[in-house]
């Protein structure tokens, strides 16, 4: 993909389209959704990570790296293949998921859904899966392995199980392998069930010029079939307990600064195996995506590390990352990588000459712009062309949410530099990141639709309540001739991001 076409898109996770099964998926929805970008002049369609969700039902805290969520596989398409009969299916919230609801009920129509393969499938489909699982092997024997045995040990974390288990001794994963063999086929139709559909859903949005784009956490949960499969990647004692653990600083936002818990890498070791794990994983983004963004990019450079005895960040040091070894490696192997570098956050110059020496365009957040004067970075004028414009992102309030909440200053600078007021700042801040020099843009769906901030996506430092918003078609203003698809084309097509034609010029 090029990174230098001007092009603009919008941000919306797959769970938050509609759909009759509690949550978005990778069904009819996400095609009316694709057509829907492009009916609006967009090339971009930016997601959350889709590996599966973690504690909180984050995706930046998956049980693996290279896993896809269980929950965005549709269940239409495994009905239309016959091995599946749905029953009749509970009223679920249309505009919230439901987390505690759905995700049992989805995962026994799953596990109905394989059996309904295992008994029915013909000679042709068992043998693709067959040979999706040994192309796929060197992550889905340890995922699979690692879900079955947390699911017969209702969840223990894997350092409590049995010691020769937690220690992975070959005699004792043989004996797991062939005690959980029915559980282990179960994880892996489902993860050969979300590739299917993923591939499938990114041809049908390539086809119509919409580019998707993934999201990369720098960090694995602890609790994870990657950190069970090699400890010694990561800092972790005897025992396999963190020594220390990822975070940030206290600063404006946080007093106490951000405690993420996740456990660190021993890069020394990842270096030694000249970054394998990394490519590997760079290599599994790609298959299913565009382009990418790459979470908390400052890590690479230099990361925080937090004491594991320690309850909050406020005793934590720096230390130096792998800096720019990791990508020379991964791009030896791949090629050069359509990467955005997430340099939001404590950035010092390393982090720029870091994302600089890899090529990879930065972050600039509108919302941020107006805390200051002219001078400041996140306004457009200041903005380089090798930078990816938002009006706000997952982390954000909405931009009408903002304005709300913003001081009194912020207010005055932001209407002066907009020309706009309450009502039109979502149109204003996306009409000034498609005006900029910025060569992407991408807006967040709930400001295309102007929403307040009970629509945001996620509030940091909350650790409920986050993830669960949902859109409805109605929103769109489909029945009324699809206003904000009008609008959002108007204004993307006039700053070169989309095809003239969308104008209608006389």
């Amino acid at each position: 993909m090029d990174m230098n076409l001007r092009m603009a898109g919008v941000l919306l996770h797959p769970t938050s389209l509609p759909g009759p099964h509690g949550s978005g998926d990778f069904g009819p929805a996400a095609y009316r959704f694709v057509d829907w970008l492009h009916s609006a002049g967009q090339r971009l369609w930016q997601m959350l990570p889709t590996t599966p969700i973690g504690p909180g039902n984050s995706p930046y805290q998956g049980v693996s790296a290279f896993a896809g969520n269980p929950w965005l596989v549709a269940l239409e398409p495994l009905v239309e293949q016959g091995w599946l009969v749905l029953p009749s299916v509970p009223e679920f919230p249309s505009l919230a998921v439901d987390y505690a609801q759905i995700c049992p009920w989805r995962e026994q129509q799953l596990r109905a859904a394989e059996a309904g393969f295992r008994a029915r499938a013909t000679p042709m489909q068992r043998q693709a899966f067959e040979d999706w699982c040994q192309a796929q092997q060197h992550w889905l024997e340890d995922y699979a392995l690692f879900m079955a045995l947390h699911a017969l040990r209702q969840g223990q974390p894997w350092w409590a199980w049995e010691p020769a288990l937690a220690r992975r001794e070959p005699a004792a994963l043989a004996r797991a392998r062939s005690e959980a063999a029915a559980e282990l086929g179960f994880w892996q139709f489902v993860q050969w069930q979300f590739d299917e559909q993923a591939r499938q859903l990114k041809a049908y949005a390539n086809a119509r010029d919409v580019r998707l784009m993934g999201d990369l956490p720098i960090f694995v949960a602890h609790d994870s079939a990657d950190c069970w499969a090699r400890p010694d990647l990561y800092l972790l004692d005897a025992d396999f307990q963190p020594t220390v653990v990822a975070g940030v600083p206290p600063d404006a936002m946080s007093a106490q600064g951000q405690r993420w818990g996740n456990p660190l890498y021993r890069w020394e070791r990842m270096a030694h195996e000249n970054f394998a794990w990394w490519t590997a994983r760079v290599k599994r983004s790609l298959a299913l995506a565009d382009v990418f963004r790459i979470d908390h990019f400052r890590g690479f450079a230099g990361y925080y590390e937090i004491p594991a005895s320690s309850p909050d960040a406020r005793l934590g040091h720096w230390r130096p990352g792998p800096g720019q070894a990791l990508f020379d490696a991964i791009k030896r192997e791949l090629g050069p990588l359509p990467i955005v570098a997430e340099d939001l956050g404590f950035i010092t110059e390393d982090v720029h000459a870091l994302r600089q020496a890899c090529g990879f365009p930065g972050m600039r957040i509108l919302q941020f712009g107006f805390g200051g004067d002219g001078t400041h970075e996140f306004l457009p004028h200041n903005w380089p062309c090798t930078s990816v414009a938002y009006t706000g992102t997952h982390d954000n309030d909405t931009v009408r949410g903002w304005w709300q909440a913003a001081s009194p200053r912020e207010r005055a600078f932001a209407g002066s530099y907009l020309a706009c007021g309450e009502h039109d700042v979502h149109w204003a801040m996306i009409r000034a990141c498609c005006n900029s020099v910025a060569h992407m843009a991408l807006f967040p769906l709930q400001d295309v639709l102007g929403l307040d901030g009970a629509h945001r996506m996620n509030v940091p430092g909350e650790p409920d309540g986050n993830w669960r918003w949902r859109f409805s078609w109605d929103m769109l203003g489909l029945h009324q001739g699809g206003e904000p698809a009008r609008v959002l084309g108007l204004i993307t097509a006039a700053s070169g991001r989309a095809p003239l034609a969308l104008l209608r010029l006389p």
